[in-house]
């Protein structure tokens, strides 16, 4: 049995892969599923869960990936994603490493497919069906609160924001939280505009990639005079094994409103 990948890659069953994972949420679920044991590289940004991963070897960033490094350490298997990996460094990797497994999750519902062609290249399928039992049960449980309109903001000087086109804008769309769309590219930067205030309901801070803080939020809300808040990135934008606990927070959210 094989199983395809985000690229139509087929991918055999492989229960003694050496694995690299270039992917820090993807680290955090191979983890999960119990193969931390066959992870034999990962990038200084994989830091869940901290007891397992210290453990690991680190190959560099998630773009400036230590190639020599992963050479020496032998992989079989290569796990990347199309947003957060550049494909030239990947095509490098690729004339060494024999498997590329290469993903990419757009909304929420992509962590079962995600889920289960981990589990299914790597021979942990039991966990991985469990997983998407219970990810599927958290996910029918969503409910809508009231409709808002949300600026959700990842970089400071330039200011950016996330699209529509982003697994983040489809994580809030499942609560009833939209966002504006600004420019063409998926993570735009914008400057603060009276037009722009009055478009949203409110702000969001992500605590993600850039370290917002509660010290921005007070200061922004003195600027803009609407709601601020901070939120943590990774719920909002780790899929994996994370996003099981990112279904509940966004409940959270709503219940906030």
């Amino acid at each position: 049995m094989t199983f395809t990948d985000i690229l139509g890659q087929q991918h055999a069953a492989a229960s003694n892969a050496r694995i690299v994972s270039l992917v820090p949420s993807i680290t955090e679920l191979l983890c999960d599923l119990g193969l931390a044991q066959q992870l034999v590289g990962r990038t200084g940004f994989c830091i869940h869960p901290a007891d397992v991963v210290r453990d690991i070897p680190k190959v560099g960033g998630t773009k400036d990936v230590n190639i020599e490094k992963i050479r020496k350490l032998a992989p079989t298997h290569l796990v990347v994603n199309i947003d957060e990996n550049e494909k030239p460094t990947v095509d490098k990797l690729a004339e060494f490493v024999p498997n590329i497994v290469v993903t990419h999750p757009i909304e929420p519902r992509d962590n079962l497919a995600l889920v289960q062609l981990m589990g299914g290249v790597f021979c942990a399928q039991e966990r991985a069906n469990a997983w998407c039992s219970e990810f599927e049960r958290e996910l029918a449980q969503v409910g809508t609160g009231r409709p808002q309109r949300v600026l959700y903001c990842i970089w400071k000087d330039p200011w950016m924001t996330v699209s529509r086109d982003t697994y983040i804008a489809r994580m809030l769309a499942l609560i009833g939280w939209s966002i504006p769309q600004i420019g063409d590219v998926r993570y735009p930067s914008f400057q603060w505009s009276d037009a722009l205030v009055q478009e949203v309901d409110q702000v969001l801070l992500s605590s993600e990639p850039y370290r917002f803080t509660e010290e921005h939020v007070d200061a922004l809300e003195r600027q803009i005079g609407k709601p601020v808040q901070l939120v943590d990135g990774e719920m909002m934008s780790w899929y994996g094994s994370r996003a099981l606990q990112g279904i509940r927070y966004l409940k959270g959210l709503a219940a906030a409103g």
